[in-house]
């Protein structure tokens, strides 16, 4: 017998947390919650149930809910009867659904009618050819109870069918330089991803963590982990920003994650000051670069506890910049995404596939345990990934003495302006160090003579009215003719993805259409 293979999966090690510590509330929401054991006893109700609706290993089942404990058990639930899971996203399109349940090869569709009973009854009906179990959280019009079926069966022991070889979950990429591509992963990866998380990030030793971002994407990558720890998950179903600091302050949250939109927002709302953050911990932050000016501003209005993560759906974590790293006497790692976890290996490496010496920007490349192992039916794509046997994220970095690694920026994303390769994250950092701007995002735009021209859509702090050209010169002393904005756009907002990233494919189009853009 193997031993290593027959280590215990992820599943196998929540469901004895779950045991272990039976009293402590393990979710909790706005008008309920779950204890450890409440928790492990619906996931064995939710086994039974799904069982009898004729759910079976190896198949696939799309889930799709708001931030919803009863949810997540249920994901828990067939993930550890054998099922392959994958999550909508809760903001997601129709037509981005429809696609996943498709490219997933899904036969079983669970959704809350909570938060989408619309949606639900709209994918039952297109789908319905292919889905041979729909399921939901409470009646619904379109799918069966499987809340009531659980109630039904009465008590239950859970189990894990699996072992570390089982495909476990495929994960839909985020979409920002084109259509999603499913990321698979076996359970001996999702197991390394929980375990890394839990390492590497600086998670109190009792966390009581806030989740307003999705938890069937990044968010949701820290509540294994807050349970091993014997934590409490507190779900807010979105993020309003008033009610998202008003819960800190009652519940005594002491960690959470956000995107930089969410952290702006907050440092620009009135009652910030006047709220009780004391016992906050951590605040991680990712998903998109946060501008070192802000993140300034944050670290005197909040306190010293930022730590931003870095990573993607492909390989997740990669990176870390840790609490102590985020030192006014050291503001060059402000804009550093961190040193390489433990269980990650880094390169950055040139278009050759060669990799580059230190200080030179190059594509990261990683090899984990927690890297995704293909991307779902696209072999040609996953062979372009995994060239030379390294994961390419795509994105550019360069790396200090030391290993911390700056992220110049995506690879696609890049300017190319007479000859010149301009990477937008340095001047979208520059135009959000004027103190009249609260946003920026930097794009390529057509020019006859240059090839591309850089583009700025800015979002102004309120009660201010920053002149166009004052923009542009500021860019200009700090990074050159070069680099500084051709043109500026005031914009009240920014298009974002569903994830929290600004969504520049969005913004391009309106510059690109009916021309092809050329990456250099």
């Amino acid at each position: 017998m193997d031993l290593i293979t027959q280590a215990p999966t992820g599943t196998t090690m929540l469901l004895r947390a779950l045991a272990r510590y039976p009293d402590r509330p393990a979710f909790v929401w706005d008008d309920g919650r779950l204890t450890y054991r409440a928790t492990l006893d619906l996931i064995g109700r939710f086994q039974a149930a799904m069982t009898a609706a004729g759910l079976r290993k190896g198949e696939t089942a799309a889930f799709l809910s708001a931030n919803s404990a009863h949810m997540w058990c249920a994901g828990v639930a067939a993930g550890a009867l054998g099922l392959i899971t994958t999550w909508l996203h809760p903001l997601g399109a129709l037509a981005d659904h429809l696609d996943v349940i498709e490219d997933a090869g899904a036969t079983a569709l669970i959704v809350d009618p909570a938060t989408h009973a619309t949606r639900g009854g709209e994918l039952a009906a297109r789908a319905a050819n292919r889905l041979g179990a729909v399921l939901s959280l409470g009646s619904s019009d379109f799918g069966r109870d499987l809340l009531l079926a659980a109630e039904q069966v009465g008590t239950a022991t859970p189990v894990d069918l699996t072992d570390a070889d089982d495909y476990a979950v495929i994960s839909y990429t985020g979409g920002t330089t084109g259509k999603s591509k499913g990321a698979i992963r076996r359970h001996r990866s999702t197991t390394a991803m929980s375990l890394a998380v839990a390492a590497d990030f600086e998670l109190p030793a009792v966390p009581h963590y806030l989740a307003a971002a999705p938890i069937t994407h990044v968010a949701g990558t820290k509540v294994t982990p807050t349970l091993l720890k014997g934590g409490t998950v507190r779900l807010l179903r979105g993020f309003e920003p008033e009610k998202f600091l008003a819960t800190i302050e009652r519940e005594k949250i002491n960690c959470t994650l956000m995107v930089p939109t969410m952290i702006y927002v907050l440092l620009d709302h009135p009652r910030l000051e006047q709220t009780d953050l004391s016992s906050l911990e951590l605040i991680l932050y990712g998903a998109s670069p946060m501008s070192p000016t802000r993140l300034v501003e944050g670290l005197e209005r909040i306190g010293p506890v930022f730590s931003q993560l870095y990573g993607q759906t492909e390989c997740y974590p990669v990176s870390v910049l840790r609490k102590a790293d985020h030192d006014a006497a050291r503001p060059e790692l402000f804009q550093s995404c961190g040193f390489p976890i433990a269980s990650c290996t880094v390169t950055l490496r040139d278009d050759d596939n060669n990799e580059v010496k230190q200080g030179e920007a190059g594509e990261i490349c990683v090899r984990a345990p927690h890297a995704m192992e293909q991307y779902w039916k696209q072999p040609e794509q996953t062979a372009e990934t995994f060239k030379g046997g390294w994961l390419h994220t795509g994105d550019i970095a360069r790396a200090d003495e030391r290993g911390y690694l700056y992220i110049v920026d995506r690879k696609k994303d890049m300017i190319v302006s007479g000859g010149f390769n301009i990477f937008p994250r340095e001047v979208e950092d520059v135009l959000s160090s004027h103190p009249d701007v609260a946003m920026a995002a930097v794009i390529g735009v057509p020019h006859e003579k240059w090839g591309e021209a850089v583009a700025a859509l800015v979002v102004v702090k309120p009660g201010t009215q920053p002149a166009a050209e004052a923009l542009m010169q500021h860019v200009k002393d700090r990074k050159g003719s070069t680099h500084a904005p051709k043109q500026v756009e005031f914009v009240d907002s920014l298009p974002l993805t569903a994830v929290g990233k600004v969504d520049k494919k969005i913004l391009r189009a309106k510059y690109w259409s009916g021309q092809s853009r050329q990456v250099g």
